[in-house]
């Protein structure tokens, strides 16, 4: 480790994020009144808008009764809508291709009903074997309720002996004819690698399967273009990079090829035509967007963090984040010199993540970074620790305290 705490403190002064406008929990140990937060990758830290913005919104409850449906500030029944411009322009989408709605496996299993569509010749699916837990439930579920064995069904793509991530070819290698969908993260919860989404995504069509992203760890982390790239469809949360709270709202993407076709989807009453929905008809007219995936009434006091976290990315820009992240990144991955990193080292390749692997358990060593130095990392046991400099958040100061305390605790 060569960069100096006074040395980390001059890079803040000369390239600041915006920690300003977030709540930054106290440090319970170590010798800093914050603490040095490197968790967002699991749960990002609050905006201070939220709590203002969110309270209006239970006012107008109490001011208005049912009439905040149409006369609340920011009226309930279009709500929705507020969300999906800046939720489309942060994973490069069009308005009608994105939807804000439900949480991200639930969003997956109702994209997974119009869009994996096996036959006894094309029924598998490919994910990685390092998926996170429920995407696996969910296509093995998937594969089962077709009537398929998951155990030959789901193929799971395993690194290279002797190395961490997948490589793109290896991936693109496995999307044989027998291939109905490919289902990736786009950013690997426990390696933090950033996959090649759109040279996957060419290849899994052109092997003549659908192909949908696990956009969990990707939104609000690293550009996304899904229209220009073809992705069939994607889905993704809102609690880790974009900061909206635990459990928040989670957002969907449908490619506008798909829409307003006669895919099967699940359908209930926000799925059909907003202009429609009270004349209380027993059919469903549904729009040619991604609102046509939508099935229940949206829940208004959940919608309104994500709104504010989508305002802030709108306001700063994705582009500009990812700069700063690869700075910040780049700077904890030389304090981390002498350490096992299981990321990537190409700064192309990964997001705001390094993983590290650590011996005598993770979540014993967090504890320790914890109460000990103020330093939160997330433990994946047995021995890895993922630190995530967010960048509109962490500074470089939190990027040299996680170095410092990890040395000490690892020597």
């Amino acid at each position: 480790m060569t960069l100096s705490e006074a040395g980390a403190l001059e890079l803040d002064a000369a390239d600041p994020g915006h920690r300003e406008l977030f709540d930054v929990p106290a440090a319970q140990g170590g010798d800093y009144p914050e603490v040095a937060y490197f968790a967002g990758n699991s749960l990002g830290l609050r905006p201070k808008a939220t709590r203002t913005e969110l309270l209006e919104d239970l006012d107008a409850w109490a001011a208005l009764g049912v009439e905040g449906h149409l006369d609340a500030a920011r009226p309930w029944l279009p709500y929705h809508e507020l969300l999906t411009g800046p939720a489309a322009r942060l994973v490069g989408a069009l308005p009608s291709e994105t939807v804000v709605m439900n949480s991200l496996t639930v969003n997956l299993h109702l994209l997974m009903v119009s869009f994996y569509r096996p036959t006894p010749s094309r029924h598998r699916i490919v994910i990685e074997d390092a998926a996170f837990p429920s995407d696996s439930y969910a296509v093995r579920s998937q594969v089962r309720f077709h009537g398929y064995d998951p155990e030959d069904a789901v193929i799971r793509l395993r690194p290279r002996p002797g190395e961490d991530s997948l490589r793109t070819a290896d991936v693109v290698e496995q999307l044989g004819g027998d291939v109905a969908l490919v289902l990736l993260g786009g950013v690997n919860y426990l390696t933090g690698e950033l996959m090649d989404i759109p040279t996957i995504t060419k290849a899994g069509r052109l092997a003549g399967a659908v192909v949908g992203w696990d956009l969990a760890h990707a939104a609000g982390n690293v550009p996304l273009a899904l229209h220009d790239w073809d992705v069939d469809f994607a889905a993704w949360c809102s609690y880790k990079y974009l900061n909206s709270g635990p459990g928040a709202l989670a957002g969907a993407f449908v490619h506008e090829r798909h829409l307003g076709g006669e895919l099967p989807r699940f359908e209930g009453w926000w799925s059909t035509e907003a202009s429609t929905r009270f004349e209380m008809t027993p059919e469903s007219r549904p729009p040619a967007t991604a609102d046509a995936w939508q099935v229940s009434n949206p829940p208004i006091f959940s919608m309104s963090p994500v709104r504010t976290s989508l305002e802030l990315f709108d306001k700063i820009g994705i582009d500009v984040l990812r700069e700063r992240s690869l700075r910040l990144t780049a700077c904890l991955s030389e304090l981390l010199t002498g350490f096992e990193v299981i990321t990537p080292a190409d700064p192309a390749r990964r997001g705001a993540q390094l993983s590290v692997r650590v011996p005598g358990g993770a979540g014993e060593q967090s504890r320790r970074l914890r109460f000990g130095y103020g330093v939160i990392a997330d433990a994946r046991e047995p021995d890895v620790l993922r630190l995530a400099p967010v960048p509109l958040y962490s500074t470089y100061h939190d990027c040299w305290r996680a170095a410092t305390a990890l040395t000490e605790v690892m020597g």
